[in-house]
């Protein structure tokens, strides 16, 4: 008696996650390589002025929502501890970490206001101001590079979408990065790869290599 040999079917759970797994890799490497090559030149340039930020004793303040909110964490952990070389802090900080002060601010206002109230609290004009939002559209990172603007700070954005300029977010900011995309994963994954980039050149711009 012989055998039967089931191949799985193309409409089996193995083969569809298979599909989505390899469907998935693909568009977040291509957006991210459509944003180096689109952005390239700004962050570089934003990692300059990151660098003279540090170097005149500024700070760098981080916000943003939600996945963005871990992103400023995660940046600000990476400057003031280290990213590749052991050095000592660099100075920058996430607006989005005490709970008192966020719940107090979206409470006694309103959840417009969280990031600006710590803006106006904690800012100079020697900071530089770092807004991320996936959308460019949250209102309470673009309340906050406003006021951060009009206290003399520098601003950036990391935003995301297709019509380029980064959204109200964006058109905020002096440096704006925006990943070509209208997939909310893969402009997040691009956020994160820009993110630990301009760690590494900043600083190897200060310390060098040493380890």
């Amino acid at each position: 008696m012989s055998t039967i040999i089931l191949q799985p079917s193309v409409f089996s759970p193995l083969v569809i996650m298979q599909h989505l797994l390899l469907t998935s890799l693909k568009n977040s490497i291509q957006a991210q390589e459509a944003f180096a090559k689109e952005q390239g030149e700004v962050i570089v340039a934003l990692a300059l002025q990151m660098v003279k930020t540090i170097r005149q004793g500024g700070k760098i303040l981080l916000f943003g929502n939600g996945g963005s909110a871990a992103d400023a964490q995660h940046l600000a952990a990476e400057f003031v501890n280290r990213f590749l070389i052991n050095r000592r802090p660099m100075a920058a900080l996430a607006l989005t970490t005490d709970s008192s002060v966020l719940t107090s601010i979206g409470n006694d206002f309103s959840f417009d206001e969280i990031f600006v109230k710590q803006v106006q609290a904690l800012g100079k004009p020697e900071d530089l101001a770092l807004g991320i939002s996936t959308s460019g559209g949250s209102v309470n990172v673009l309340k906050a590079m406003e006021v951060a603007k009009e206290m003399g700070m520098v601003t950036a954005a990391l935003t995301g979408g297709l019509a380029g300029d980064g959204g109200a977010v964006g058109r905020a900011a002096d440096f704006v990065l925006n990943v070509p995309s209208d997939k909310t994963p893969h402009i997040q994954e691009a956020h994160l790869w820009v993110e630990h980039l301009l760690c590494e050149l900043v600083e190897r711009e200060i310390f060098g290599d040493a380890a």
